[in-house]
């Protein structure tokens, strides 16, 4: 298998109490939705988060290289090293329960053993180059897919430890990455303004257009149906595509100068983004075709990255060295 272990290290945990919780008016008339931030150690810089299959949450410490892990009940964080020179940007929780990471910094995935803290890393071959690695996901297959902004994307068997490299088209930019239920994957390029479909047999993968010129496609998720919700980062705007049909549709943020960064769809099939613009995490209801704004408490939160179990929205306020949960009652 061609990874290196590396010796587990952890930082020693630290008690951080809740900053604040704060409740939203409901939307449509039903309870109160509950916004509530912890705070992480000074300098973790967190860019992406994960639930833990315990009720966690992890989080990639960007700023001092580490895998961080919250308990919501306490606020207690703990920090696990990933490597001299480790900037991790990505974790997913996978099939496993493990989380998987990104790491530009180490140009490599790295897993971590979510019971022992023991890290294994897959390096990228050395004739990649820099990859600036962003995120992964798993398809229907077991198979991890990732990004890579320097004008890559590519996958990793776990069971084989084998890990492939392919250029991405029109090079640089890929960067969000997520899987259907179908288990199809699809990435898109913010650089090249374009989402992408991926063969998992072949690993080609064929751009399609969003109807917008030069949006900045950024990240993307799929809903329950398999179609497929676009941050346009560019044209402050969320954008859908319906592979059954091949059909777009867009629609603008509110607020006059929206920054449609993150994208992730719930399991009632809300689509959230996060809004540089209105330092926001946003909802959009697709069948009402309304957009409700969760203003954020501290600023500038930054929201790179939203990740969800049922009842919960999770994103890493890389701005303020906090996270942020948004809980249904």
């Amino acid at each position: 298998m061609r990874f290196r272990s590396l010796v587990l290290l952890t930082i020693a945990a630290t008690l951080s109490p809740v900053a604040l919780r704060t409740s939203v008016p409901a939307a449509y008339g039903g309870p109160a939705e509950i916004v509530r931030e912890y705070p992480v150690p000074v300098g973790s810089r967190p860019h992406d988060v994960a639930p833990a299959r315990d009720g966690g949450v992890w989080y990639t410490a960007q700023g001092s290289g580490d895998l961080g892990h919250l308990d919501p009940a306490t606020g207690r964080t703990r920090h696990i090293r990933l490597g001299d020179r480790s900037a991790p940007h990505g974790v997913i929780v996978g099939p496993d329960g493990a989380p998987w990471i990104t790491d530009g910094g180490l140009n490599a995935i790295v897993r971590v053993d979510p019971g022992t803290g023991q890290v294994q890393r897959f390096p990228l071959p050395e004739r990649t180059g820099y990859a600036n690695l962003n995120t992964a996901t798993f398809d229907g297959r077991g198979v991890l897919w990732f990004t890579g902004q320097s004008g890559i994307y590519g996958r990793l068997t776990p069971a084989t430890g084998r890990l492939e490299v392919l250029g991405a088209p029109r090079g640089r930019g890929p960067y969000g990455i997520a899987t259907t239920p179908a288990g199809i994957v699809y990435f898109a390029s913010l650089a090249g303004s374009y989402i992408a479909r991926v063969n998992s047999d072949t690993g080609a993968a064929t751009v399609i257009e969003p109807p917008t010129p030069g949006q900045g496609a950024r990240r993307v998720w799929s809903d329950s149906h398999g179609r497929i919700w676009v941050s346009e980062w560019n044209a402050g705007q969320v954008g859908m595509y319906d592979p059954t049909t091949g059909r777009w549709r867009e629609w603008r943020l509110p607020g006059s100068r929206p920054a449609a960064y993150a994208v992730y769809v719930d399991d009632q099939d809300k689509v959230w983004l996060s809004d540089f613009g209105a330092n926001a995490l946003v909802r959009f209801d697709p069948e009402r075709e309304r957009f409700d704004v969760f203003t954020l408490p501290s600023s500038p939160a930054s929201v790179r990255q939203i990740l969800g179990r049922p009842g919960e929205i999770w994103g890493a306020e890389s701005g303020v060295e906090k996270l942020v949960v948004i809980r249904r009652p």
